[in-house]
């Protein structure tokens, strides 16, 4: 019985490392750049933390509107609370005061 040998190519010895190679690239490529790969956590992560600023800020400006309210509702209104609002509603200010814009930030001075 004669059995036919053959030599294994150089062809040949190349396959399996390259189906692995290419197995492994494309996996650790989405596992870096996929939709839950590293990268997109880090963004997730700084996108959370740009949020939770924004939040912070929210907070703090409706805790000094309920603050404002509050002094308001009490049944007494303060005398600096009323003349400030009062002043405001009627966009009147005395000659010796300095006016200071909030929304602009500007500096008007009367």
């Amino acid at each position: 019985m004669w059995t036919k040998q053959r030599r294994k190519t150089k062809r040949g010895r190349l396959i399996v490392p390259l189906l692995s190679t290419l197995f492994f690239a494309y996996f650790g490529f989405h596992a870096y750049h996929g939709e839950y790969g590293l990268y997109s956590t880090i963004k997730l992560q700084e996108q959370t933390q740009l949020l939770q600023a924004q939040l912070d800020a929210v907070k703090a400006t409706r805790s000094e509107l309920e603050r404002q309210v509050q002094l308001m509702h009490d049944g007494t209104i303060e005398k600096d609370m009323l003349d400030e609002q009062a002043r405001k509603g009627l966009n009147v200010s005395r000659p010796d005061e300095v006016t200071i814009m909030r929304g602009s930030g500007d500096l008007a001075i009367n």
